[in-house]
């Protein structure tokens, strides 16, 4: 809500002291002398109210140049600050996979640091290496990202489930026969869970695996036909009319 405008009351002071010094010196007898002094306080009233407005624009018009750099300096470090805000490097399925690996890392670096037993955090530092190459593998590869995105919400969630309860029990200091038991059983698990984390590493790498022998048969075939050593020609334009006849067939499927 807008404040009212407060007048200044500075004209009707001066205009009550110039009547007041006019009538002190010349009496106000004559109907002449009377319009005389109301002019000429009505004049010193105008002059002052006139001034006093001045200043007042002059001033408004300081604050508003003050505030004017003001605003343009913030509008400029907001563009700033948006400029220099990180844009996602990939797309979002790979960025999305490579924070879901962040989270998990850090649980199981936690319990590494929790966790006393020697062989247990041998074993964790193992899956943790092995987990991040997975992730990371989105970034050379990202359609790789189906497979992955089940590592992460399958795999590694249970894996970092059961070393979550191992943790647990393992605290109690206790060895009763159900905290040893579920403690033997998870430390098992995790030898093979190490190697199904392999294995899955290495499955992710098929389809590159498959593009290198590709490549190698081409290149064979290239150096036969030009006479530079290779496999024979025939054996090439065989593999061409194999690989077109596959390259077909997938792409119909």
């Amino acid at each position: 809500m807008r404040r009212p405008r407060r007048r200044p009351v500075g004209p009707i002071y001066i205009f009550g002291l110039v009547w007041l010094a006019y009538s002190l010196f010349f009496p106000l007898l004559r109907l002449s002398a009377f319009l005389l002094a109301a002019g000429l306080s009505l004049a010193a009233a105008v002059g002052l109210g006139t001034y006093l407005a001045r200043k007042g624009k002059q001033r408004g018009g300081e604050g508003t140049a003050q505030a004017a750099p003001a605003a343009g300096a913030a509008a400029q470090a907001a563009s700033t600050a948006a400029q220099e805000e990180p844009k996602p490097r990939y797309a979002p399925e790979v960025e999305a996979i490579l924070a879901d690996g962040s989270l998990a890392m850090r649980e199981m670096g936690r319990l590494y640091g929790s966790i006393e037993n020697p062989e247990i955090r041998g074993k964790i530092n193992e899956l943790m290496s092995v987990s991040d190459k997975i992730v990371r593998d989105a970034i050379d590869d990202p359609s790789d990202v189906p497979q992955i995105r089940k590592f992460l919400d399958f795999y590694l969630p249970t894996t970092i489930k059961l070393l979550n309860a191992y943790d647990r029990m393992d605290a109690q200091g206790v060895e009763g026969e159900n905290i040893s038991g579920s403690k033997k059983s998870i430390e098992e698990m995790l030898d093979t869970t190490i190697d199904a984390y392999k294995k899955q590493l290495d499955a992710l790498f098929a389809n590159q695996a498959m593009d290198i022998d590709t490549d190698i048969r081409v290149m064979n075939g290239m150096l036969a036909q030009e006479g530079l050593g290779g496999k024979s020609y025939l054996d090439f334009q065989e593999f061409m009319k194999e690989y077109n006849k596959e390259k077909g067939s997938t792409q119909n499927g």
